[in-house]
């Protein structure tokens, strides 16, 4: 029940219910002031409950830091530098994206500790460092796999939103680097602002093109590229082609054609290959097949800096 609620947000109003027992605090009490209440909630509530506050944790630190830049108040700074520990800041964490955002907070936070020498919030920065020393193959502490062709690779599908986020922030912690010019003590290794962006910019050529299949997972880039990608308005058929309403599950007869997508959905980037860089070109293989705004917003992050840098150092 439990992950029903989580996932697919099923009502929980039947389990929504506390009751609460009266605990003596001393022998045949007389007034209400000498009792204890004690609620006794439902199980599966506390689970969902505690499982959602676990969640939240890195989102209360994101949205702070964010607060912090955006104001400079100083409410937001004893925020972050207070609750940075119990909130999870100083985990090893080696994702970032929409669920997890530990990442790109210590990266953003660690700015301020690069340009503005605000060393009460060091610890976000040696979370930053670490992180970024995970992403080199050649390091000591390197734990994130890659592909054989070389694309960033996390097992449980949409892969591509890993690439791009961590290509971004890369771009992003290699800028704040090299203003001061420093670079990251990787143990065995030091890695600098270059290194960052080579490494970011090696994903985005994969993406586009760059990789053992020669396929551009950004749809309209070049002339091989995903043609049945699961997305509904790319696969049903334009209004000017079928003018007639299409009802929900109508569309399975398109879901399920093995004929292109008829609406090309430029600039959409698909979930992307395997571990083994295969993808076969299958609407219903959602996990490789489908596009999200998680995967396409950090990549127009990345594009941008290597539109104006084609060539990063």
């Amino acid at each position: 029940m439990a992950l029903n609620v989580l996932n697919f947000h099923m009502p929980i109003a039947e389990i929504n219910k506390t009751n609460i027992a009266l605990v003596m605090k001393k022998k045949s009490p007389t007034k209400m002031t000498e009792f204890r209440p004690i609620s006794l909630s439902n199980v599966t509530y506390k689970i969902i409950a505690k499982v959602l506050s676990n969640k939240l944790k890195d989102e209360l630190l994101w949205g702070a830091a964010w607060l912090r830049k955006a104001t400079q108040d100083d409410t937001y700074l004893n925020y972050i530098q207070s609750n940075g520990k119990t909130l999870g800041a100083d985990e090893n964490i080696n994702e970032f994206g929409w669920d997890n955002k530990h990442a790109g907070l210590n990266v953003l936070v660690s700015k301020e500790v690069i340009e503005g020498n605000m060393y009460s919030l060091q610890s976000y920065k040696a979370s930053a460092d670490s992180f970024m020393c995970t992403l080199i193959p050649e390091s000591s502490s390197s734990h994130i796999d890659y592909t054989p062709g070389g694309l960033l690779y996390r097992p449980g599908g949409s892969n591509m939103q890993h690439a791009t986020s961590i290509a971004f922030i890369s771009l992003v912690y290699a800028n704040y680097l090299a203003r001061t010019s420093q670079a990251i003590n990787c143990g065995n290794i030091y890695v600098t602002p270059t290194t960052l962006r080579q490494q970011a910019k090696r994903q985005v050529d994969y993406i586009l093109g760059d990789n053992p299949k020669g396929l551009s997972y950004m749809i309209g880039f070049s002339d091989y590229y995903p043609q049945r990608i699961h997305h509904r308005g790319s696969s049903l058929p334009s209004i000017k082609d079928y003018p007639q309403f299409i009802a929900c599950k109508e569309g399975s007869i398109y879901f399920n054609s093995t004929n292109p997508n008829p609406n090309v959905l430029v600039g959409a980037v698909v979930g992307g290959p395997g571990e083994d860089d295969i993808y076969e070109d299958d609407r219903v293989d959602f996990k490789k097949s489908e596009p999200t705004t998680y995967i396409n917003a950090p990549l127009v992050g990345a594009l941008a800096y290597l539109a104006a840098n084609p060539n990063p150092s």
